[in-house]
């Protein structure tokens, strides 16, 4: 306990730092996730093209490799920010690819009679998909939503190689300290568990309020 109880702010201070970053890049993610796949799902060809351009990409580079295209590849371009924020870009597009499929696999589960009876109506692409294709689908995204988050979550510590305050980034102190590295990876890995845990709870609440009865 010695680790934990003498440590304590410094824990706190980088529990802080992943909470911020996961609540932060979990908004980008699921508005970018959102905005790529109603174009994935668009009657406008250049658009399905820019959703399925953003998903291949990203779900095919490694997010280390994200993070050093961001991280140190924007500033060479005249955007300078601050490194946290440099790793919410970089967290959130990365996860907003995966946002992106499992809506689109939600959005497919509507039968297309729903769509069409929605235009035969005189509704547009954005009435249909917001009125009556999305709601719908939500109710069947829920899960793996969350469980992306989770992984978005974890993936975080990647960001502390880059000087980003976050848990997992708070073990080189603890070593330099002198501190037992079992110890300070244990109270570590007690962090992350009770920011997933977190997350899985709230899901379960969402998906027992609005999940599809099975």
């Amino acid at each position: 306990m010695d680790v934990l109880t003498e440590n304590f702010s410094l824990y706190g201070k980088g529990f802080l730092g992943t909470v911020e970053l996961t609540v932060y890049a979990s908004a980008l993610a699921l508005v970018l996730g959102f905005l790529m796949a109603s174009c994935r799902v668009a009657p406008v060809g250049s658009l399905r093209v820019l959703g399925t351009v953003w998903v291949t990409v990203l779900r095919n580079t490694p997010l280390t490799l994200l993070f050093f295209a961001v991280l140190l590849g924007l500033p060479r371009f005249g955007l300078v920010l601050p490194f946290q924020l440099f790793a919410v870009i970089a967290l959130g597009c990365y996860t907003s690819a995966f946002i992106c499929e499992v809506l689109r696999s939600g959005i497919n589960t509507v039968p297309k009679g729903q769509g069409e009876a929605a235009r035969s109506l005189g509704m547009n692409f954005g009435q249909t998909l917001s009125t009556v294709v999305l709601p719908q689908a939500f109710r069947s995204v829920i899960p793996p939503v969350g469980s992306t988050l989770i992984a978005l979550a974890k993936n975080s510590a990647i960001a502390g190689a880059f000087s980003v305050t976050e848990l997992l980034g708070t073990y080189k102190t603890l070593n330099e300290l002198g501190y037992s590295i079992i110890w300070s990876f244990i109270w570590i890995a007690v962090g992350y568990l009770i920011i997933t845990l977190t997350i899985s709870a709230v899901f379960n609440v969402m998906e027992k309020r609005w999940g599809v009865a099975r």
